[in-house]
């Protein structure tokens, strides 16, 4: 996926969106790279398609609330599917 696919965040809130179910492949990455314990920084390489040392804050916020998401789709956003 390109980086202009990717908001800087996810929208948040209690529904999953149109985001969340076109994301779900990255969101599926981001989890297994912290199961792997893999440095942030090559997975924002990977996943988002930017360089962390250019855009530092970006990078590690784009990361974090992607991953924070992905917890919230495993924890409850899942039930909202059935």
């Amino acid at each position: 996926m390109a980086k202009s696919q990717f908001l800087d965040a996810p929208p948040d809130g209690d529904a999953i969106t149109a985001y969340d179910e076109a994301h779900h492949d990255a969101y599926w990455r981001l989890l297994d790279a912290d199961a792997e314990k893999a440095d942030w920084k090559e997975v924002v390489r990977l996943i988002f398609e930017i360089d962390p040392e250019v855009e530092t804050a970006r990078a590690k916020h784009m990361h974090d609330s992607h991953l924070a998401r992905a917890r919230w789709m495993t924890q409850i956003g899942y039930r909202k599917l059935l």
